[in-house]
């Protein structure tokens, strides 16, 4: 005896239009992976875009509207009532054989020496350091510690205690170069007059260097030790090495550092400020603190506005150019 299944019988209405219905559902992905696959990535970069324009382009722009508008202390309460003054502030700020301008102009020679001296030593240390460290040896990693040091201080707690220490009387620079090793005549005044300048070399180039360091560290780590190794059995000197080998392979780390390194010392402002307070000595006024002047003290908010902006335009003109430059030295030496 045989017995016949009958198959259930689905209960459709008109078979061609739910038929196609069904593969058009089946075709469109729900609502959730198309979130997932398709704007996942977006909605992750939402709170960063939201920062971005609350913390740096909204006030750039405001800061450009400000740099056309004659906005004095009497129209703090009200800035959008000052007068517009168009291009009228650039002009003051350019006139540099008004003291405005001239005074503007030394502030940016300065920064220049400032930050070509700052960023060569800080990147030499940094090499050195780098390649010393990449041998092993007891207390290597202690020494990486030590090194890194000033770059996990607080920048307020290291400045201030360098301020201590160059002071005249009792700080232990004078105390050492005067009262120890006998170098000076007389304890020298760093914190103000020609010497300041050395003072706030000194203490960029110490704030500054760790970094170099930890970033040509970490260069270093991925070049073969098989190189240094077949040059020395070729017979290839320690400064061979390092012209031949160390440098060219450290190229693109090298181009992003020193990028890096020019842009935070050029617009540095929390070391002078805190080593000297509001008012930077004649040979130490860098531009950062001559706008914060500008603005803050003489309350003259609309020229340091236009002085901001030209320090932007600036630097963004040098960082381009820069970029350029380094992508054609690697388009070259790739193709060599």
């Amino acid at each position: 005896m045989t017995s016949t299944v009958t198959p259930p019988v689905r209960k459709t209405g008109s078979g061609a239009d739910r038929g196609d219905g069904g593969a058009r559902r089946r075709r469109l992905p729900r609502l959730p992976d198309r979130i997932r696959h398709g704007g996942l990535p977006y909605l992750l970069l939402l709170p960063a875009v939201l920062l971005e324009l609350l913390v740096h382009i909204v006030p750039m722009v405001i800061g450009i509207v400000m740099s056309f508008r004659e906005l004095t202390q009497f129209y703090i309460n009200n800035w959008d009532k000052a007068p517009w003054r168009a291009f009228d502030n650039y002009k003051i700020v350019v006139d540099f054989d008004a003291p405005l301008g001239e005074a503007l102009l030394h502030s940016f020679y300065v920064t220049c020496l400032f930050t070509v001296i700052t960023v060569g030593l800080s990147w030499l240390f940094g090499m050195a350091a780098a390649i010393m460290l990449q041998e092993n040896f007891r207390g290597r990693g202690l020494l990486r510690a030590v090194f890194l040091t000033p770059y996990a201080l607080p920048v307020y707690a290291a400045v201030i205690t360098w301020a201590f220490m160059f002071q005249r009387d009792n700080g232990i620079i004078n105390h050492v170069l005067h009262d120890q090793l006998g170098l000076t005549d007389e304890p020298s005044f760093w914190l103000i007059g020609d010497n300041s300048f050395i003072a706030l070399v000194v203490v960029a180039v110490w704030k500054s260097w760790p970094f170099a360091f930890l970033m040509l560290m970490a260069g270093l780590q991925n070049i073969p030790r098989e190189l240094y190794e077949a040059a020395s059995i070729d017979g290839a000197g320690i400064w061979q090495q390092i012209r031949k080998i160390t440098l060219p392979s450290l190229r693109p780390v090298n181009q992003v550092l020193v990028l890096v390194l020019f842009l935070w010392t050029f617009n540095d402002f929390n070391t002078p400020y805190v080593l000297f307070g509001d008012s930077a000595p004649e040979a130490a006024n860098l531009i950062s603190i001559h706008i914060y002047q500008s603005s803050f003290v003489t309350w003259n908010f609309g020229t340091g506005s236009a002085m901001s902006v030209l320090l932007l335009l600036f630097l963004l003109l040098v960082t381009a150019v820069y970029l350029v430059a380094t992508s054609r030295g690697r388009k070259g030496s790739g193709a060599v």
